[in-house]
Parts: structure tokens; sequence; C-alpha cells
């Protein structure tokens, strides 16, 4: 139960701190797209453009997807690069945390950790919604085996990029547990993806 209640603590930390920063991002990185691919209403005043973005909204499921894909983004950017401190050492603890229990390096002191549980759940939705909104242009066929190498991929590559601009601008701590669970809320990710698929289409 304690572990629980330190998994949703942690999840709705992240959604409120940087939550209309996100949204505003969110909206204007939308905004870019629309006018990139639909500029119908381009130069018409900022009450056209409104218009034009709800209607889109509301018309299309893609970019529905597309949206709530990049809010999501903007968040797990937000939780592991733009609100983190600068570390001295990022590589003090390459290793990580591999369960439930952490161990203190100044004190010894051992405590419950939610950590693994967070970096498994932080990439589940990104391969999901990347599948939901992209699922033409990135796969061919739609089999389990492609299904799920996909999510292993996806969440392995952009938990790469995630640690290596921490590394490299001093924002958290390079982790090997951090990229090994990432990678495999990429592969559940999938795989969640691929059994709603199979539903849908065996209707």
């Amino acid at each position: 139960m304690e572990l629980f209640k330190q998994v949703v603590t942690d999840i709705l930390t992240t959604l409120y701190q940087p939550f209309w920063f996100t949204v505003s991002l969110t909206v204007a990185l939308s905004f870019v797209y629309l006018y990139s691919y639909h500029p119908i209403d381009s130069g018409k005043g900022l009450k056209a453009a409104l218009k034009a973005w709800i209607g889109e909204l509301k018309q299309s499921s893609h970019f529905r997807r597309l949206v709530l894909l990049t809010f999501y983004t903007v968040m797990i950017l937000n939780r592991t690069l733009y609100y983190r401190g600068v570390w001295l050492n990022p590589l003090q603890d390459v290793m990580g945390g591999w369960w439930i229990w952490k161990t203190s390096h100044a004190t010894g002191e051992v405590s419950l950790s939610s950590e693994c549980f967070a970096n498994t759940l932080l990439m589940m939705p990104f391969v999901f919604l990347l599948l939901l909104t992209f699922k033409d242009k990135l796969l061919r066929n739609i089999t389990f085996g492609r299904v799920a190498w996909f999510g292993v991929k996806a969440g392995f590559l952009f938990s790469l990029g995630i640690e290596t601009a921490q590394l490299f601008l001093r924002l958290g701590t390079f982790q090997f547990s951090d990229l090994a669970y990432n990678t495999l809320g990429g592969l559940l990710g999938g795989i969640i993806y691929w059994i709603g698929w199979r539903i849908k289409h065996s209707k």
C-alpha cells in the first residue's frame, strides 16, 4: 500500500507542477503542425486560428491523437529534464536502483522506492500513443513480434536520449536501471496496443 501511494503521488506531482506550461506548449506545437499541413486560415487573426484549431480537434481523430501524444511527450520531458536541478556528478549512481528498496550511499539507510515502477509506467503510454497515432507510418504489418520489437526499440531509444541529455546537461543522473525499466515500459506499451488492436479487429 505504501508503494502504491508513492507511485500515485509521483504521478500526480508530475501532472500538477508543469501542467499549464505543458498545455500551453502542446497548443503552440499543434498550431505549428496545423498550419504546416492545413494552412487554410493562416494569417486571418487569432480568432480564426483558434476556431480552425478547435474545428480540427473535433473533426480529426488523428489530430486528437497527435495533440495527446504531444502533451504526454512534453510531460515526460518536464519530469526528466526541464524541472530537474543541476547535479555536480551525474555519474554518481550509474547503476541506479533495481528494486523497491533503496540504500542511501551517505547513511546506509534502506528506504522504500517507487522508481522502478514509475520508470516502467512512464514509457507505456508514450509507446501506446505513438503506435496509435503513427501506426501506418511505423509498421507495415501488425503482428505481435513486430509491435513488441518496436515497443522495445522506441522505449530504449527515447530513454537513451533522455539519459544522455541528463548526462551532458547535468540534469539528474545517468542510470542503467532507468534505461532498463523504460525499455520494459516500451515493450508493455506495445503489447497493450497489440491487444487493443486484436480486440478491435476481431469484432
